[in-house]
């Protein structure tokens, strides 16, 4: 039985975003289902484009998801020797010419098709000239296409997929530096490195005729084809900035966890029945094409929020807690792990990300809390001012311990004043947290301690009295 290989290969002109990520999950786990290998290779030919920056990016948000490779990360622009080999072996055989034809002439030719309504392509005016190397003229190498019959391409999605060989053009394979083109590296690299399966976007299937070619002019056996469906937004426009479409590591920062994004894009365009969740070895299990949509997936960050949700509640909090901190020391906290890592149970419940974490617990360590316009305006008001006073003088007399005794000593303060509990509980949730929400009071007063709801209390008894910020 051949050995199942996929490659993710993708250009270094920029960050990993989602539709590339999904691309790269759909082929490592059609790897790993297999017990096949997955192949990293940079396709860096652009080399005005192309960026070393980029590489790293897109290598450090592959590792984060956990999409590890078995061989790699190739670069095209280490194999240009090969390339060439293969280029004179297409030369050799009459599957390739030189053209001399110079760029504005070519561009007039072009304009002149559209106007009349043409498909633009090269006309073959050097195709059967047999232009030598040494003609004196800048040259490109074309690829001599067949001009008559079908090419047809076998798809794991889409089934038997057929091309008019009269639609192909007579593609540049060579540029006239001498630098290969993308749809013939992507030929040779595919064959040397055994590529079983090509998984991509839709958006490549033109490109598959071409290479296709390309394959059976070198005497190479074809791959097998995957084309995926692109990812559109909720809207059902093509996805982009506003909808979500942001780089991989951008998710990151934004506090999701890993688990959450790869488990979501598995999800964009396949199933597994009604299931939403999966573990790793659950996707890796039942991932296969053939409950691959062949429709565009659509992207909705509230799923995505909502599944990252799950899976904040469902980790360890040792492990949050680790994850929480450099948010934190990103405003300027310094919190210690395992004081954190207490918080947790509190507060994930509330939590979307790893980032609304952090928000939701950094006035457990800072000295003063700021408190919000709106909501001091309309709750540290003067006729509370006493009763806060008053309670911070009791809670400062009784056993912090138990939620129970800062409960009793609250209560006790509200029935004597004749309050209702809201009267006095949300004015103390804005004096402790600076806001309204919080988790519940009690909780949170036990966990900030007693020293800390005392002094809070109290300023918020002068800051109601006054109208002005004590701090």
């Amino acid at each position: 039985m051949t050995e199942i290989r996929t490659r993710f290969a993708p250009s270094p002109t920029g960050y990993l975003h989602i539709g590339g990520a999904r691309t790269a999950i759909f082929s490592w786990l059609y790897a790993r289902r297999h017990g096949g290998k997955f192949i990293l290779r940079i396709e860096d030919t652009d080399l005005e484009r192309s960026t070393d920056e980029s590489i790293r990016q897109i290598i450090e948000a592959m590792d984060w998801l956990g999409l590890d490779y078995d061989e790699g990360p190739f670069r095209q622009t280490a194999r240009q020797d090969i390339y060439r080999k293969r280029i004179d072996e297409l030369l050799d055989g009459d599957h390739a010419y030189r053209c001399v034809c110079p760029k504005e002439t070519l561009d007039k030719k072009r304009d002149l098709m559209m106007k009349s309504g043409k498909k633009p392509r090269y006309d073959g005016t050097c195709r059967g000239k047999n232009i030598k190397a040494d003609c004196g003229e800048p040259f490109v190498i074309r690829f001599k296409t067949p001009k008559d019959g079908e090419t047809v391409v076998e798809d794991l999605l889409r089934g038997e997929v057929r091309f008019n060989n009269e639609e192909l053009d007579d593609m540049i394979i060579a540029r006239s530096d001498g630098s290969p083109t993308y749809n013939f590296c992507v030929v040779v690299d595919d064959s040397d490195m055994k590529i079983s399966h090509v998984i991509r976007g839709d958006d490549h299937l033109a490109n598959t005729p071409r290479q296709a070619v390309i394959y059976k002019a070198l005497g190479l056996a074809l791959p097998k084809f995957a084309h995926v469906s692109m990812i559109l937004g909720r809207d059902g426009a093509r996805l982009s900035k506003r909808h979500g479409a942001m780089s991989v590591m951008e998710y990151r920062d934004r506090g999701f966890l890993p688990g959450a994004l790869l488990n979501y894009l598995v999800r964009l365009g396949w199933s597994h029945g009604d299931q939403e969740v999966f573990t790793l070895e659950e996707m890796k299990t039942y991932f296969d094409f053939g409950a691959v949509s062949k429709s565009a997936a659509k992207f909705d960050e509230e799923k995505l929020l909502w599944l990252n949700t799950e899976y904040l509640r469902a980790e360890p909090p040792q492990k949050l807690a680790q994850l929480v901190a450099p948010f934190l020391e990103e405003k300027g906290v310094k919190a210690e792990l395992e004081k954190i890592e207490k918080l947790i149970p509190m507060l994930v419940q509330r939590a979307k990300t790893v980032a609304d974490l952090a928000s939701g617990m950094t006035y457990f360590f800072i000295d003063n809390v700021e408190y919000n316009e709106k909501a001091a305006t309309k709750f540290l008001k003067p006729a509370v001012a006493e009763p806060l006073k008053e309670l911070s003088s009791r809670i400062g007399n009784i056993d912090f311990s138990s939620e129970e005794n800062i409960e009793t000593a609250f209560r006790a303060l509200i029935d004597e004043r004749g309050m209702k509990l809201k009267e006095l509980a949300q004015p103390v949730r804005i004096a402790l947290t600076g806001g309204t929400v919080s988790p519940g009071l009690f909780e949170v007063m036990k966990a900030l301690g007693q020293a800390k709801c005392v002094a809070r209390i109290k300023t918020a008894g002068e800051y109601s009295e006054s109208g002005e910020n004590v701090n």
